[in-house]
């Protein structure tokens, strides 16, 4: 894995081809972002933090029968994956109301949403990433009504999946970002990270509305120890995994 060419940097990771077209490196950075990139800042340990929360959900994940992109992780920043051709969606799934949603809709936060909330935004930048309804994705030809539907049905499956081992943790999952490629075959498969970038998370042993996030928000709202808010949900999926 020696021969390395840079192929995208995004706001936190770097993606690299290596001699094997078959394995890619994703180099998880510590950059931290928020706002569509608006607010940027740096969160000590992040990169370690999110490789290391995101194989171990990966690897659960691929042991419940969920088709991943991950192959291995060889150091603490590093993860070797699949090339995949990323679909342009994000699919958010929401379990309790938070964020976007209540701004947008008037939902008190935590909310619980029975059954949890599944929705598709357009991966771009420069439109701010527009939720988009099935139909505007079927005229965009984004992705085929096939493919919509695998996304969602993988969704809910890895929704629950990760709602009971965060339970484990006592920790509950608020809602969480996924990101979906296709390999060589066409094989759907889920791809970049799932950690405290991508997921809410709260911890259950708090009550305190700010003291008990765990996850991005931290950065997000100036709410401080951001990095120990990480380092809880890493040193949690550890105990339980362990």
């Amino acid at each position: 894995m020696a021969e390395r060419k840079k192929l995208y940097e995004g706001k936190a990771k770097i993606l690299y081809a290596t001699e094997d077209p078959n394995v890619l490196v994703s180099y998880f950075k510590d950059d931290a972002t928020a706002f569509n990139a608006q607010k940027r800042g740096t969160i000590v340990n992040k990169g370690k933090i999110n490789n290391a929360v995101s194989t171990h959900l990966f690897q659960l994940l691929e042991a419940e029968g969920i088709p991943t992109h991950w192959l291995q992780s060889p150091n603490e920043r590093e993860m070797w994956v699949k090339p995949v051709t990323i679909v342009p969606l994000e699919v958010v799934v929401r379990n309790l109301a938070a964020g976007s949603l209540c701004r947008q809709t008037g939902l008190g936060l935590g909310t619980a949403l029975t059954p949890p909330l599944v929705e598709f935004y357009y991966k771009k930048d420069e439109l701010g990433d527009p939720l988009l309804t099935r139909d505007r994705i079927r005229a965009m030809a984004i992705a085929s009504d096939e493919i919509v539907h695998q996304l969602d049905t993988l969704a809910r499956r890895i929704n629950q999946i990760l709602i009971d081992f965060f339970n484990g943790c006592s920790i509950t999952l608020v809602d969480f970002k996924l990101e979906f490629g296709t390999l060589t075959d066409g094989t759907l498969v889920l791809a970049d990270e799932i950690s405290p970038d991508t997921c809410r998370l709260w911890n259950q042993n708090e009550t305190d509305i700010a003291r008990r996030v765990m996850d991005k928000d931290r950065f997000r709202q100036d709410l401080g120890d951001v990095e120990s808010g990480y380092q809880q949900v890493l040193d949690r999926i550890l105990a339980h995994t362990n």
